[in-house]
């Protein structure tokens, strides 16, 4: 899954992208939970879906909410 589809889906669901962060990376923020996570974006280049559980987790979103992770 693209940092794209990403960022929409987590937009979706009260998610804000606060900043860029160091090289390729974003600065995420959930306002619900409070909780903040570092998002890669590589493009056209897909997330590893390890990654992408860790950023669910890191936010506070539960994954049944996010949908799959392709």
């Amino acid at each position: 899954m693209r940092y794209r589809e990403v960022a929409k889906r987590l937009r979706e669901l009260g998610c804000d992208h606060l900043r860029d962060g160091a090289a390729s990376h974003r600065i995420w923020w959930n306002p619900r939970t409070g909780q903040y996570t570092t998002i890669p974006d590589w493009g056209p280049k897909n997330i590893k879906p390890g990654t992408l559980r860790r950023i669910l987790n890191d936010l506070g979103v539960d994954r049944a909410d996010f949908g799959p992770i392709k």
